[in-house]
């Protein structure tokens, strides 16, 4: 069980998802750990997603781009980090907001598996996906 803000409890997924773009997922691979995009950075923390909000957060929020990647990310390598917050009273979304809760990269070492994403006829589609 994962304590979620407002001390909801839910079931700790074994994996979350970071729609990453070609830039931020060179960084990690080359760099060892990334401090993500312009809404991580003001915000403090890495957005991410559960794997059945994926495809709304894509439609949602990076219609048309056509460099991303999907990041699977396994959760118990994000520690004390990881965060379910909600975004409308009913759906909790993971975010990472780094060791102790300090805004801190995301390592490379928690990404067990990426997956460039293909956009057709306006859909996003790749393993998870499909």
């Amino acid at each position: 069980m994962k304590m979620m803000e407002g001390n909801a409890v839910e079931k700790e997924e074994e994996f979350v998802y970071r729609i990453s773009t070609a830039e931020e997922w060179e960084e990690l691979q080359k760099k060892g750990f990334s401090f993500g995009g312009e809404l991580d950075k003001t915000t403090c923390c890495f957005h991410l997603s559960k794997l059945d909000q994926v495809k709304g957060t894509l439609q949602n929020f990076f219609k048309g781009r056509d460099d991303l990647y999907l990041l699977q990310i396994y959760t118990k390598k994000l520690g004390d980090g990881l965060v379910y917050e909600a975004d409308d009273n009913s759906n909790f979304f993971p975010h990472f907001y780094g060791p102790s809760r300090s805004f801190g990269p995301l390592p490379f070492d928690v990404v067990t598996r990426a997956e460039k994403l293909t956009l057709l006829g306006g859909q996003f589609s790749c393993c998870w996906l499909d």
